[in-house]
């Protein structure tokens, strides 16, 4: 299960890479979806999750679930979505004044 979760974080980072470093605007956004897609998933493979586990420590219980990548990733989400609304606006705000969606 590692290497396709490591097979599928490189495929989206190297996909991610290439559409940045197109010249269009959309390219570039999709791009660093992509890019923002893997680093959520690099975090949560980091987090070691696993099924039937408690995210919070309880007395006489040693297998549990690390809970701050979660909370690392739910963050990441959100950022990420503020952030592409912003390139996204800022993008159409460009090619309005230009005429021309080249970076």
């Amino acid at each position: 299960m590692e290497a396709v979760i490591a097979v599928v974080i490189g495929v989206l980072t190297a996909g991610g890479v290439y559409l940045l470093l197109r010249g269009r605007t959309f390219s570039v956004a999709l791009g660093l979806a992509l890019l923002s897609y893997a680093v959520n998933l690099f975090l949560l493979a980091v987090g070691r999750l696993a099924t039937h586990r408690p995210p919070i420590l309880e007395p006489g219980r040693t297998d549990y679930v690390d809970p701050v990548p979660q909370a690392l990733v739910l963050t990441a989400i959100v950022i990420g979505f503020a952030m592409m609304a912003f390139l996204l606006a800022l993008a159409l705000r460009a090619r309005s004044e230009t005429g021309s969606d080249q970076v």
